[in-house]
């Protein structure tokens, strides 16, 4: 069982929390859970899939992410004619040098907006694969390392297909995460009205100064250290398994999730604990984040989907087989 950390430890964290989640609040109106869980997959050295509509703000969110926590920023339009040196950069020859020299590509930052991912052919989804899971890219046959804070922003329109390419099941479950960022809310679309009417557009607070960094890039390697003390009692890690397990034998399910799943229902769950300003995990905590952390690594069967049961019926099921520990 891991050790406690202490409460001086324990405040700080809550306390960078805090305040990151005011400063972000500062730009992006409601939205809370989504800020949220894009902090748990930053702070547990993850990757994230946002699902949404256009128009909803989702690359204002990761641009006033980076700004928050000090870090670069980049984003990608993916199109069918996408092309892996265009992520990754590519080595050019110098003719007064005579050598050949890397020109970047926008993939080495370390916040990355993958912007429609779903619609990158194959072989330009896998080199961002491998950036994903390796944190380093391959020009010519040269490895190149990013840095340690690097975490993809998927987004995918979850109304729209046509010319797209879908996900491979081995890179959805490369992402921690899975969430739905939704219309605002009547008082906060009236509120984001107002403002536009202004000179206090959430574009024009994010670039007029107004929002302060919390951290700095270097700063988010501590941060993951801190989360690493949480305390996750044995009983709530079989917990866990067993979620992930029962996932495998539901009939409605046709593809359980893997263990790379429980891993990541471990690690949010206690990042989501720190959220909370809590030191150790409950078992509220981890039915909090299991629909996030399953919805995109589970398969219904095709007979309950002509049915009409859902990603999210489905897994309230599974919470309802596996007792909860006392």
């Amino acid at each position: 069982m891991e050790e406690a950390p202490t409460s001086d430890q324990n405040q700080s964290v809550k306390e960078i929390l805090t305040r990151a989640r005011k400063e972000v609040g500062k730009v992006i109106i409601g939205q809370e859970d989504v800020i949220d869980h894009c902090l748990i997959a930053i702070f547990t050295g993850n990757h994230i899939l946002i699902e949404g509509v256009p128009g909803v703000a989702k690359t204002l969110l990761v641009r006033t992410l980076a700004k928050v926590l000090g870090t670069e920023f980049s984003r990608i339009q993916f199109t069918p004619d996408l092309m892996p040196s265009d992520i990754t950069g590519t080595n050019i020859f110098n003719l007064q040098e005579g050598a050949f020299h890397l020109v970047k590509g926008p993939i080495f930052t370390s916040f990355l907006l993958s912007d429609e991912i779903n619609r990158a052919p194959a072989k330009t989804q896998s080199a961002l694969l491998q950036a994903m899971q390796e944190r380093q890219v391959t020009i010519d046959g040269e490895t190149h390392e990013l840095p340690d804070s690097f975490t993809v922003f998927a987004t995918q329109n979850p109304i729209e297909y046509e010319g797209t390419y879908p996900l491979p099941e081995a890179q959805k479950d490369r992402f921690l995460l899975r969430v739905e960022m939704d219309y605002p809310a009547e008082e906060e679309e009236r509120q984001l009205a107002m403002q536009s009417l202004g000179r206090d557009t959430p574009e024009h607070i994010l670039e007029g100064g107004s929002i302060n960094p919390v951290l700095t890039a270097s700063d988010i390697a501590s941060m993951k250290e801190a989360l690493e003390e949480i305390t996750v009692k044995d009983e709530l890690v079989n917990y866990v398994v067993e979620l992930v397990r029962h996932s495998r034998k539901s009939d409605s399910i046709q593809v359980g999730a893997g263990p790379r799943a429980t891993q990541a229902l471990l690690l949010s769950s206690r990042a989501y604990a720190a959220l909370q300003g809590r030191d150790f995990v409950t078992p509220d905590d981890i039915r909090e984040m299991t629909y996030p952390v399953l919805s995109h690594r589970i398969v219904l069967r095709p007979e309950y989907e002509i049915e009409g049961v859902t990603v999210r019926e489905a897994i309230a099921k599974l919470l309802e087989s596996v007792a909860v520990p006392r």
